[in-house]
């Protein structure tokens, strides 16, 4: 709907849209420029593609008021760069899924747009042709002077494509109760400090608990049941304490600090690691765990025949404190 606001294919009841300090809406001075002037380029999640037009006609569609001569030299360089070659006579049904998307991508572009959405572009795509297109995309919006606006649920696919993020939660770009809380930052501080619960469940981190201060550099760990020392100042706000599972690590000496006995719940297999389910402090009594660990296949493979309790670090560093 965001997208679909901003391109003017719907009306917001209230508020404002600006482009590049032009006003492309505003409720209270009653200006809605038509989709006509806005100047976007949009990729839908299905494509969208006009079934009875052939790939050069959905191409040239946004630019069929060009002279000739500027159509087809518009239509040659996107078809150059989406190696669209030979297939310029051919209908929408029969092309497959990425070169379905290869014409919305050279469609929405064609018009110079002073902004391009991007509606979820890969969702209908094989793994091996995603990579390959968002190697594409990348490159296409490296030469891209203008801005743009990529919706995803895919943590990889935004953490490849995007530098900044703004994280949309129940339709609203704030967090908690804090209606300046906008989580809008750089990928990275996102991911490493998110400073509110449900941006940090967004983004995928699976270890949250709630967490109340001690002192100056130390916090407990409500639903963990431990204390833990934290390397950055801890906020009056805080209520939660979180850490990414591939921050944690089992380790061999338990004599430094955050560094606590636990003993394994169950195991995940994926292909490419091993998600490990860990009760902290005392042997389990029943499937109850506290935090969820990432570890490789090779680690695995030394881990799983160790004897119990092994012990698990807590890096002050990648600890984030976080309010609800």
């Amino acid at each position: 709907m965001t997208l679909r606001c901003i391109a003017g294919m719907e009306t917001p009841q209230k508020g404002k849209i600006i482009l590049n300090g032009k006003v492309l809406f505003d409720s209270s001075q009653k200006i809605n420029v038509p989709i006509s002037a806005r100047r976007v380029g949009m990729v839908f999640q299905n494509y969208a593609l006009f079934p009875h037009l052939t790939v050069a006609e959905n191409i040239t569609y946004g630019i069929r008021k060009l002279p000739s001569s500027q159509q087809n030299h518009l239509l040659d360089e996107y078809i150059r760069k989406f190696r669209l070659f030979g297939l310029e006579n051919r209908y929408p049904q029969q092309l497959s899924g990425g070169q379905q998307q290869r014409v919305a991508l050279g469609r929405a572009l064609a018009v110079k747009p002073e902004i391009l959405l991007l509606d979820e572009p890969f969702s209908a795509l094989d793994s091996y042709l995603r990579q390959q297109l968002q190697e594409q995309l990348l490159e296409i919006l490296n030469n891209y002077g203008g801005i743009t606006l990529f919706i995803t649920h895919n943590l990889e696919e935004v953490y490849a494509i995007c530098e900044h993020l703004l994280v949309i939660y129940q339709g609203s770009a704030c967090c908690g109760a804090d209606p300046e809380a906008i989580a809008l930052n750089h990928k990275k501080s996102i991911f490493d400090r998110p400073s509110h619960v449900q941006v940090a469940q967004l983004t995928g981190c699976k270890n949250i608990s709630r967490a109340k201060m001690i002192s100056c550099d130390q916090i407990e760990a409500i639903d963990w049941q431990c204390r833990l020392k934290v390397s950055v100042p801890i906020p009056f706000s805080f209520t939660h304490v979180g850490i990414r599972g591939h921050h944690l690590k089992i380790v061999s000496d338990a004599c430094d600090e955050n560094i606590f006995p636990c003993w394994l719940i169950k195991s995940q297999e994926t292909p490419e690691k091993m998600i490990l389910f860990l009760k902290l402090h005392t042997p389990p009594m029943d499937d109850a765990y506290h935090v969820q660990i990432e570890v490789s296949q090779d680690k695995w493979l030394t881990l799983k025949n160790s004897s119990f309790p092994w012990h698990v670090k807590f890096n002050s560093m990648q600890l984030f404190l976080m309010s609800d």
